[in-house]
């Protein structure tokens, strides 16, 4: 047996004390006051000082002193404890409240949230059964009808609370799929299996919609086949004309749509898909208009983007993460659908927690979710909505917004960097290219002037060499610590990407990513050296 170890960080053998002491209970909650405020202390510590939003810290080296810690052999002390999560994770966080974090959805989180957070993880209710929650559950129902009534769903919409935007557009499409069912059941033999039905199922979404949507098609047991991707036009917005095409020709093949996916805020482009058109062509067809909002949702606060959310108010269902841009701290996400009478489609009865016999006297949340026991996630946007209130949310948003839409004036006038579209929201795509050889330089294989006019063009060999400086220039300021950003692929190249969520984030912050970001890209490219990335399904070949 391994003997006691001197590092701190392996653990010591301590005493073994009453484990009743460390339970929550009248008795220990002066101690739980002192161990809060000091690990709270703590991270507010680290956040004060984080000068960058990274460390710059490999998987590699991090990796080490995460496993050499015996979890078996406890360090007894709190002082301790606190002292060794500095070590192995407060030190190298990713800070997204920095505000040069610019890679992905995620938000710096309100205060009141916050709060909301301490005191829900402390009482720990469970908003399955109302026997676990009492006026818990009551909140949820609120924030959802006001949720609700944001969208313009009307006085038969309903909701639960989600772990996020993937469970949301899970449930979504299962309703969807119960939904169609029911209807293609009229028309076939009593107790025809529901394996029969599925083949024939069929799910249109835009060709820039969330990856979730064929991960929640395979999980309901759908073929590859069964979600098919519409084109998109410049701004990345699904084509309503081509969406006609395709319901067309699913009628004439027999097959049955039993939803189209919009998306309201793309991971990828913040691209508003365009809702009207689109529930009109659903509302003709007779189709589940299923809309995804976990990015563009915060437009339901704003004071002055609202409309760009006009037709949501049109879809049978509705995803929302306020964990995205309602400032929360993850999970905070919710299902919003027009007819809350689908919900019984998640419905599940047993006799230990939600008897049948209970379901019209007591208002059980389990009935309504995929999920069993859930965290009181409506907490924090109580509590952001009644100390803040949804204008001052919303201003927030807007000035993320404002801030996109005044980097995209500074990339496009920038020969450096190729933007992809003019944001609506607050993302930005965009990658490096080279300028003009300078005197003396031999020009690189395969360039010419771009008819364009935005420099010169490239060959197969240079468009490689430009992915892998792109890459490369996204990886040095991550091993840097000094900014973050994300990559993305469009139409098989390499590119760079921003998602702007933090209102603190200025110009000045974005023209300094950007010079990092050129200054990494330039020195690779010029040097010419070997790409080791994997090589792009898609990429034309040398």
């Amino acid at each position: 047996m391994q003997g006691p170890l001197p590092d701190a960080l392996t653990g010591v053998a301590a005493p073994v004390a009453d484990p009743r002491s460390h339970l929550l209970c009248g008795e220990t909650a002066e101690e739980y006051r002192r161990l809060l405020t000091d690990g709270v202390g703590r991270v507010a510590a680290a956040v004060a000082g984080a000068d960058r939003p990274f460390s710059g810290v490999s998987p590699g080296d991090l990796a080490p002193r995460v496993r050499r810690i015996d979890l078996d052999r406890p360090l007894g002390d709190p002082a301790a404890a606190l002292a060794e999560l500095e070590e192995v994770y407060l030190r190298d966080a990713v800070w997204f409240h920095h505000p040069r974090y610019l890679a992905h959805l995620n938000c710096p989180v309100v205060l009141p949230a916050l709060l909301g957070e301490a005191v829900l993880s402390a009482v720990n209710s469970s908003l399955d059964t109302w026997d676990q929650s009492a006026g818990g559950t009551w909140m949820e129902r609120h924030v959802i009808d006001w949720t609700a009534g944001r969208l313009g769903l009307g006085g038969a919409a309903d909701g639960v609370f989600t772990s996020g935007g993937t469970q949301s557009n899970l449930q979504a499409l299962l309703l969807a799929r119960e939904e169609a069912c029911l209807l293609l059941r009229k028309n076939l033999p009593e107790g025809e299996p529901l394996g029969r039905l599925l083949p024939r199922l069929r799910v249109l979404t835009s060709r820039d919609s969330h990856f979730s949507v064929q991960k929640s098609a395979k999980l309901l047991g759908l073929g590859p086949e069964s979600v098919i991707p519409v084109d998109t036009d410049g701004d990345r917005r699904m084509r309503p004309d081509l969406l006609a095409d395709e319901l067309r020709r699913c009628e004439a093949a027999g097959l049955t749509v039993m939803a189209v996916v919009a998306t309201a805020g793309t991971t990828d482009f913040g691209s508003l898909d365009p809702l009207p058109a689109v529930a009109d062509l659903c509302e003709r067809a007779g189709v589940w208009l299923h809309v995804d909002a976990a990015y563009g949702c915060g437009l339901l606060a704003s004071p002055t983007r609202r409309h760009l959310l006009d037709g949501v108010e049109r879809a049978s269902s509705v995803t929302v993460d306020y964990h995205k841009s309602f400032f929360q701290p993850v999970s905070s996400s919710a299902l919003l659908v027009r007819d809350g009478a689908v919900l019984r489609h998640a419905t599940y009865h047993a006799d230990y927690l939600n008897p049948a016999r209970s379901a019209e006297r007591l208002p059980n949340q389990v009935d309504k979710s995929l999920q069993t026991t859930r965290r009181f996630d409506a907490l924090k946007m109580w509590l952001t909505l009644r100390i803040m209130g949804p204008d001052a949310v919303g201003r927030l948003f807007d000035e993320v917004v404002d801030l996109s839409a005044a980097a995209w004036r500074v990339l496009d006038a920038d020969p450096r960097f190729e933007v992809v579209t003019e944001p609506v929201l607050s993302t930005l795509v965009f990658r490096w290219v080279p300028g003009a050889p300078a005197a003396g330089d031999a020009p690189a294989a395969g360039r010419g002037e771009d008819p364009a006019g935005r420099g010169p063009a490239r060959g197969h060999a240079a468009d490689r060499a430009v992915d892998q400086a792109n890459l490369h220039a996204r990886e040095a300021l991550a091993a840097s610590g000094e900014a973050l950003v994300a990559s993305t692929v469009v139409d098989g190249r390499h590119h760079l990407k921003f998602t702007l969520l933090n209102p603190r984030t200025t110009l000045d912050d974005i023209r300094a990513v950007l010079d990092l970001t050129a200054g990494y890209a330039e020195e690779h490219f010029r040097a010419g050296a070997p790409t080791t990335a994997a090589p792009l399904s898609g990429t034309p070949a040398g």
